[in-house]
């Protein structure tokens, strides 16, 4: 099995396309599966579907890479993705923890995945929550989709609560803008387009104490509807402090 798929230049493989092949019949093709997933030599994508190594394993056992695994189940499910959260927190040097599973928006699936030794956890959105994003080309020549610079930093105030990620997120946009490796403007317009009210809100407070020119903050102060309600500065603090009226955020922590 391996040495007709290796020569052909194949990765992945489905039930019923062994049989004629290698003149199986369809039960043994099934058992033929099963031992070699069993025996950690193939990794099984979905029922149906597997990975298998470009060569013979050393060792013994198998696993895809990270961008192999994901690449794989995105393709087969004709859906787009892209690596964000403790992921790309990590590739541009925001948190230096190794995350031990794959975060990916993406707009198929939900809930988390095992291929092989890969752990993910899928994050569906709607198609218009996906973009701004840089492809990264990988030493075994795959290509990865992660989100960008800007768009992570967003995320990580956007989805906080899944990321663990305020109020340190905070401190890494004022050093990012301070090295002017990401522009206010650039953050404006990402804001815009894949926030939600409370992060446009949280964006504009944090961005007027920075200084930024009143033009970029009555851009985001336009996508506000008029609103009498508070959000808190840090979510996971009480909801007491001072109270900038202009964003209608508290400032339960010091800003």
């Amino acid at each position: 099995m391996l040495a007709y798929l290796q020569m052909r230049k194949r990765q992945t493989v489905r039930t019923g396309e062994l049989t004629g092949p290698l003149q199986l019949t369809r039960e043994q093709e099934r058992e033929l599966f099963r031992r070699m997933f069993r025996g950690g030599l193939i990794a099984r994508v979905r029922p149906g579907l597997y990975l298998v190594p470009a060569q013979l394993p050393l060792g013994g056992s198998w696993s895809p890479d990270e961008v192999l695994a994901l690449n794989t189940l995105m393709e087969d499910r004709g859906g787009s993705y892209q690596i964000c959260g403790p992921n790309a927190l990590n590739r541009y040097g925001f948190d230096e923890q190794m995350p031990t599973r794959v975060y990916a928006y993406n707009n198929r699936i939900s809930g988390e995945r095992t291929i092989g030794a890969v752990a993910l956890t899928l994050i569906k959105v709607a198609d218009e929550r996906l973009g701004a994003t840089e492809k990264v080309r990988t030493a075994e020549g795959l290509t990865a989709v992660y989100a960008s610079r800007v768009r992570t930093l967003l995320d990580a105030v956007y989805d906080w609560s899944r990321f663990n990620s305020l109020p340190r997120a905070y401190g890494w946009i004022r050093k990012e803008l301070a090295v002017k490796r990401v522009g206010a403007s650039e953050l404006v317009t990402t804001a815009l387009r894949y926030g939600d009210k409370g992060t446009l809100r949280r964006i504009g407070a944090l961005l007027e104490f920075e200084g930024v020119e009143e033009k970029l903050l009555r851009k985001l102060e336009g996508a506000l509807m008029p609103s009498t309600g508070l959000i808190p500065w840090i979510p996971t603090n009480p909801k007491r402090g001072t109270i900038n009226r202009r964003w209608g955020v508290v400032l339960n922590e010091k800003a």
